[in-house]
């Protein structure tokens, strides 16, 4: 990981550079795995190493960092020239929160930009992150990956349908998720755990985040059977 400060030739400002971040401390309880889904072998590897994968074809990227539970030894055994930090806390945006302060440990700058993205996101590819990069690099907030809703939105109550909901104008939240790292560090501490994505953190500060328009592919593995639709969709690519 770049240890230097890069700075302009014409003033003493640091050039925003840009960090994955992928928290990786979650137990998956929904996936009816054994142990944590993101290492769950998917085409033949482990889940997270598909998504890590992704992000270091992206070259625009300083370096990515992996946010563990503390103890976790996985990557000491992959081998693989990872950033890691033990640092993952009790909820996904305590982990967040505490791999941007290990950023800023190493070297990043508050107004660097950060994509958070999830590890069970094991389809996502390096042109949908260049496609949010592109589109967030000249925005004053940043944004994320979304789909608009494409199903009728039902609410229920006991199991049996209440309503349906109006559904022009829903989208469903994906990752990366793209901010600057000082606004985004603040906004989840402002936020504290009642956030399950970091848009909802800076939406809750105030600011309202792009939505960038991303792939329908680009599902979390969250229940059983996402697991075999995930190894198609991989072995399909290779």
């Amino acid at each position: 990981m770049p240890q230097t400060t890069l700075y302009s030739s014409q003033s003493a400002t640091p050039i925003p550079r840009l960090w994955g971040l992928i928290p990786c401390a979650g137990n998956g309880s929904r996936s009816g795995a054994v142990g944590p889904k993101q290492y769950q072998r998917v085409a033949g590897k482990p889940m997270v190493m598909h998504t890590l994968a992704a992000f270091s074809a992206v070259d625009r990227l300083a370096g990515t960092l992996v946010v563990v539970s503390e103890g976790d030894a996985f990557f000491d055994k992959t081998g693989a020239a990872l950033l890691v930090a033990a640092c993952g806390g009790a909820t996904r945006a305590q982990s967040v929160a505490n791999g941007l302060e290990a950023l800023l440990q190493r070297g990043a700058h508050s107004g660097d930009w950060v994509l958070v993205h999830d590890a069970a996101r094991c389809l996502i590819t390096p042109g949908q992150i260049d496609r949010l990069i592109d589109a967030c690099l000249p925005d004053a907030v940043g944004g994320l990956l979304a789909l608009p809703l494409p199903d009728t939105l039902k609410a229920g109550k006991d199991g049996r349908v209440a309503a349906t909901l109006e559904r022009s104008d829903k989208w469903l939240a994906q990752t990366p998720q793209m901010f600057r790292l000082g606004e985004l560090k603040a906004a989840l501490l402002t936020a504290a755990d009642t956030v399950t994505d970091e848009s909802s953190a800076m939406e809750a500060v105030g600011l309202s985040p792009l939505l960038v328009t991303g792939s329908a592919q680009n599902f979390k593995v969250t229940y059983p059977q996402d697991f075999a639709l995930a190894e198609s969709v991989l072995l399909a690519r290779a």
